[in-house]
């Protein structure tokens, strides 16, 4: 048989009863769905696997719609999400369900003007009162006076803070189901924001900066921090098995690029090595052709250095709605693979970060090999001894 071909598609009447594993092993024959159906394999049968560190990107507005306690939350608590980068407004509505807060399901063709004039804000189909937004607001920055927020930090650790006071509010009002912030805390998932101040959360930080708070967010720790872990999932804790490294992506924008980047900081602007994330998965709407996507697919990203090319059999990208393939993957992982052990890696970032910094201060001290043409003054070239790249990649101009 060619290779071209994988199976034979055998299409049998659809029961009145099916699992959602038969449902997508079965009847996601072709086009997205067969798409959706790979990445449903892919993470079950490689990437939900002890020695796997899982990234998770997050955009478009998925925990308004309650999927950050729904879905993202049951795949932090069994293991299979290890750290996490995400847009600012996600983490800013979950946090509305985490303080008991009340958002409805009702239809995407309501009168703005009136909803305004009523109070009322809508997300497409998800309406909620502007009281909600108030309420929230007022909450960050109460417990943003805190003490512990009272330096310049991270936003991993930011976010850790804040997940801890979330999560003693659900205690007291006794929710039930923890929204992802506080489930992250409580797993030691560390969670970055790539943009920390586009977002209602970072509009009070800046607010709170006007009246003299210290908090200050640096974007380099994270940076860096996210770089260790990366850099660090190649150690399996088995010396006689490496580690692998993969990128789950839901959506794209910013808090893709910055899972993604990970790779060419180690070896374009670090030089500690080259190869990139081992496994790529991503859900988008998204096109190259148009600029929303360009530069981003697996294979564009193998010549970022952002994706190992020898893995891109373990890429792949299903052009759907997030909303739709987020709670079938997380299902159908749930149901096929046994809970991992937390990495707890928010508890390891300094042990991580030390390894990355040693490693690169190493590399930095390796002779010169290599003179290149540099600029010296404005109009002016002279020949200055450059080395190649400590990974060995030699300077281009």
């Amino acid at each position: 048989m060619s290779k071209l071909l994988s199976h034979r598609i055998a299409p049998a009447p659809m029961p009145s009863e099916i699992s959602v594993v038969d449902l997508i092993d079965g009847y996601f024959t072709a086009y997205n769905s067969a798409r959706l159906r790979e990445i449903c394999h892919l993470l079950s049968r490689e990437v939900m696997r002890d020695g796997v560190t899982v990234g998770l990107s997050l955009s478009g507005a998925m925990t308004p719609a309650g999927f950050g306690v729904s879905v993202l939350s049951p795949l932090v608590q069994n293991g299979f999400i290890d750290w996490i980068i995400s847009t600012g407004a996600n983490l800013y509505h979950d946090m509305h369900y985490g303080l008991g807060m009340s958002l409805y399901a009702s239809s995407p063709f309501l009168d703005d003007v009136k909803l305004r004039e009523e109070g009322r804000i809508r997300i497409y189909d998800i309406v909620f009162g502007y009281d909600v937004l108030l309420e929230t607001d007022a909450f960050i920055r109460r417990i943003l006076q805190a003490e512990p927020f009272q330096k310049r930090m991270g936003t991993a650790e930011f976010h850790y803070l804040l997940g801890k006071y979330v999560r003693e509010v659900e205690r007291q009002l006794g929710v039930k189901n923890s929204c992802l912030l506080a489930t992250a805390y409580e797993c030691g998932v560390p969670i970055y924001t790539s943009s920390p101040g586009d977002s209602s959360i970072g509009m009070n930080v800046a607010a709170l900066a006007l009246e003299g708070s210290k908090l200050i967010l640096d974007p380099s720790l994270d940076v860096n921090e996210t770089a260790a872990i990366a850099y660090s999932a190649r150690d399996s804790g088995d010396p006689d098995r490496e580690g692998k490294s993969a990128a789950l992506i839901i959506g794209g924008g910013s808090p893709k690029n910055f899972l993604l980047q990970t790779q060419p900081q180690l070896h374009e602007v670090l030089g500690l090595e080259e190869r990139g994330h081992d496994y790529f998965i991503q859900v988008t709407d998204a096109r190259p052709d148009t600029g929303g996507l360009s530069g981003a697919t697996p294979n564009e990203a193998v010549s970022w250095g952002k994706i190992d090319p020898d893995e891109l059999p373990n890429t792949v990208v299903c052009y759907t709605d997030s909303t739709i393939a987020l709670p079938i993957l997380t299902a159908y992982v749930i149901n096929q693979c046994e809970p991992r052990p937390l990495k707890r890696l928010y508890d390891r970032r300094g042990e991580m970060l030390a390894k990355l910094t040693a490693d690169y201060f190493a590399a930095k001290a390796k002779p010169v090999v290599e003179k290149i043409p540099v600029l010296a003054g404005v109009g002016e070239r002279s020949a200055q001894p450059v080395a190649t790249y400590p990974c060995g990649t030699p300077i281009r101009k």
